[in-house]
């Protein structure tokens, strides 16, 4: 009899089983191409509620933690800035415990125009609503990433962003 070990699963299989021991769910999100391995991934484990407008999702994200829930919402970046009124002006100055995934489209390798904006101000848009970010990319250690957003969103109970890089779970242009 083999077992399989976190190491020879994929990198979304590894992420969603370590966030899943850090005790975050329940998951919400936009489909998304970038992260479509791990959503693939949470949904045939826990299940992820698709919620059609990345705003949307904060909302519904927002009652599910102020009933102790640490939920996880998934997004590009593009939806990110979509959300920002409601990151602004709900989760930011109630410090909602919300765990954000977010595709960094318009970053390398990704060099479509209609994504460079969003690429250039994911980033700064955290830096200014004061939202720690952690970067995941193809070498990522799953656990310690999950550990470090377990223990601002969860020990802490505040928001956190994890930027995804457009190729950490293989996609290509």
């Amino acid at each position: 009899m083999s077992t399989l070990t976190t190491s020879a699963l994929s990198l979304p299989a590894q992420l969603r089983n370590e966030l899943r021991e850090q005790g975050f769910g329940p998951h919400f999100g936009t489909p998304c191409g970038v992260l479509a391995p791990l959503y693939e991934a949470m949904d045939g484990g826990d299940g992820v509620t698709t919620i059609p407008r990345e705003d949307n999702a904060v909302g519904v994200a927002a009652g599910a933690a102020l009933s102790g829930r640490s939920p996880i919402v998934l997004m590009q970046n593009s939806g990110f800035g979509q959300s920002v009124n409601a990151i602004a002006s709900l989760v930011v100055p109630y410090g909602i415990p919300i765990l954000f995934i977010v595709s960094m489209r318009g970053v390398a390798p990704d060099d479509t125009a209609e994504n460079e904006g969003m690429g250039t101000l994911t980033e700064p848009i955290c830096r200014l609503l004061g939202l720690p970010t952690v970067h995941l990319d193809s070498a990522a250690d799953a656990a310690a990433v999950a550990a470090s957003l377990a223990e601002q969103v969860i020990v802490r109970r505040e928001p956190a962003v994890l930027l995804v890089a457009p190729d950490a779970f293989g996609w290509r242009a």
